[in-house]
């Protein structure tokens, strides 16, 4: 056969997702109803995501419009191919940090070409139905990541928010301290003024959902507080000329029009390096996407399609670049702006995009008076909200394990990069893991309300033997003991409440077997089901057992005595006959 027979053969029996977007399924029941419901939604979320997506943008180290073109394109395609009804897209905090470093260490086009390979792995993790797989990933690594890039982030927005003329902020935690405490003398005090009322006007603004009182502060309400920090701080730079870094100085203004079509440089040698960098926008994309989308089911009562979130999520990434975007991922604070404000299907999320495009087309050349320490702010506010900071109080109250492995990625996330983070965090959690279910396996002797000969010898066996907790067995399969002339002539192993057992574990049991056998011993073994039944006959170890694989102790202590009365009649003529 083939190589490519092969793989169709293989391809054959792997169970695919089907490509099958929840928007076309929301239009069976779309009406004018809800029609208007996801314009107004979908409006709200625009002006919400206007000062986001440029703040995103400029932090991650592009041009604002960089950010509005992601959330414009991906955010339109997510919506349009995702697997959940009012999941907004675009450009995330949890991205700033990664994007900024592979832009540092492999430049913007490289960047590109990472965003495109993230696209396919996202697209293929979906497609191969690894969406529901993300689930497994410890809580505790997650708030450890999320807390480490909220500290990236807010440090990152040091040099605008007190206004410090620093040509380039280094991409890690001790650069960034560093070129703080070293250009500090250049403070400026407008900057850091419009940075300190930025952000209690977006901490402190009347929400939307919150509308009670006299009509006005209704009214007011439905402003966004970041898009009154746009407008007030963008004013009184124009009107008053304060000598502050906008978005004209820093970048030039923002283009008023479509984003170009543009390929990337691709080398093979940078694309083989940019792997790693692919992976971690990928996974940590899926995680960003699928936890918004769980937020929102429990918002909604609904439940979404992960398999297709990602492939709709993948195919944004793969496109997007091509624009001048950077990565996209599901964002929580727009989703939740986009439910509250009374999204009922995907068409809210595609009205938020246009709104976008709408305001880049009229209204772009009055960007160039936005002050960079007014974006700062919001930033700042955005790290603050998204760190989970009142699990590290509760963290004396949590086994030392959750601890360890939260603390470790949350230091890690913030000394090195997400990717090691992340790599590190998942071998403390596995390392824990092992421990625990090696400390809930338990290798004893049977305590059996029968009168069985001295010539045989019961172990109970609970929890998981696996390559961690086999040593248990160490006793039980001494051979040593095995040759002693009072030795057990059968030995009996009690299943029942085994829940699990791996290769390594079978190998063991495998090689006790061969080693009864050769000193004319017989083992019985009672009470496997499941899974470890399933491997004892995938071994042939069943098979070898016999009538001596047996379904509880009750079985397991008769068939020792039928054994024993067989062995005592014939003597050594039996293990003529049974081997």
């Amino acid at each position: 056969m083939s190589f490519k027979q092969h793989a169709g053969e293989l391809l054959h029996h792997v169970p695919l997702a089907r490509f099958s977007p929840i928007f076309f399924q929301s239009l069976r029941s779309y009406n004018t109803h809800l029609l208007g419901r996801d314009i107004s939604s979908g409006l709200t979320v625009g002006m919400v995501a206007l000062p986001l997506a440029m703040a995103f943008g400029i932090a991650s180290g592009v041009p604002p419009e960089a950010g509005l073109y992601t959330a414009i394109i991906a955010g339109f395609l997510i919506s349009l191919l995702g697997g959940c009804r009012v999941q907004i897209g675009g450009p995330a905090g949890a991205f700033v940090v990664i994007i900024y470093g592979i832009i540092a260490q492999y430049g913007l086009s490289n960047l590109m070409i990472a965003t495109i390979g993230s696209g396919i792995i996202l697209f293929l993790m979906g497609l191969f139905k690894i969406g529901g797989f993300i689930k497994f990933i410890p809580i505790s690594i997650v708030i450890g990541f999320t807390n480490g890039i909220a500290v990236m982030i807010g440090l990152q927005q040091a040099k605008d928010f007190l206004g410090l003329t620093v040509s380039k902020m280094p991409a890690d935690f001790f650069g960034m301290i560093g070129a703080v405490v070293e250009h500090i003398h250049t403070f400026n005090p407008w900057a850091f003024a419009i940075a300190v009322v930025s952000l209690l006007i977006v901490k402190f603004w009347p929400k939307s959902y919150a509308m009670n009182g006299p009509q006005w502060k209704k009214w007011m309400a439905h402003l966004p507080g970041t898009v009154v920090v746009l407008v007030l701080s963008t004013l009184l730079v124009g009107v008053f000329g304060l000598p502050v870094e906008t978005i004209g100085t820093k970048f030039g203004g923002i283009p008023q029009g479509l984003p170009s079509f543009e390929l990337p440089h691709f080398e093979w040698q940078s694309a083989k390096q940019l792997l790693g960098s692919m992976l971690t926008l990928a996974v940590l994309g899926s995680i960003e996407s699928l936890l918004c989308a769980r937020v929102a089911d429990t918002m909604t009562d609904d439940r979404h399609n992960p398999n297709q979130e990602l492939m709709g999520q993948g195919v944004a990434n793969m496109i997007v670049p091509f624009f001048g975007g950077i990565p996209a991922t599901g964002t929580i604070a727009r989703t939740v702006t986009n439910i509250k404000s009374g999204a009922a299907s995907p068409v809210s999320g595609m009205v938020h995009a246009v709104t976008l495009l709408v305001v880049i087309l009229a209204a772009a050349p009055l960007a160039s008076n936005i002050p960079l320490s007014a974006l700062a702010a919001i930033l700042v506010f955005v790290a603050w909200n998204m760190g989970n900071w009142k699990e590290f109080a509760r963290l004396r109250k949590m086994t030392f394990a959750y601890a360890a492995t939260l603390l470790a990625t949350f230091l890690l996330t913030v000394i090195f990069d997400l990717t090691v983070a992340v790599e590190i965090g998942l071998v403390f959690a596995c390392v824990f893991f092992l421990f625990r279910m090696n400390n809930i396996t338990v290798v004893e002797p049977a305590t059996l309300p029968y009168n069985i000969p001295s010539t045989v010898e019961a172990w109970h066996i609970r929890g998981a033997l696996f390559f961690g907790s086999i040593d248990k067995l160490e006793y039980v399969t001494d051979p040593q003991r095995l040759s002693a002339p009072d030795a057990a002539r059968i030995v009996i192993l009690d299943f029942a409440d085994l829940v699990n057992i791996d290769s390594s574990a079978m190998s063991v049991i495998e090689g006790f077997v061969r080693a009864l056998h050769r000193r004319t011993h017989e083992l019985i073994i009672a009470g496997a089901s499941g899974h470890t039944l399933k491997m004892l006959k995938r071994t042939g170890v069943a098979e070898e057992l016999g009538e001596n694989l047996v379904p509880d102790m009750e079985f397991a202590v008769a068939r020792a005595a039928a054994v024993q009365r067989e062995i005592d009649e014939l003597g050594d003529e039996y293990w003529k006959i049974h081997r």
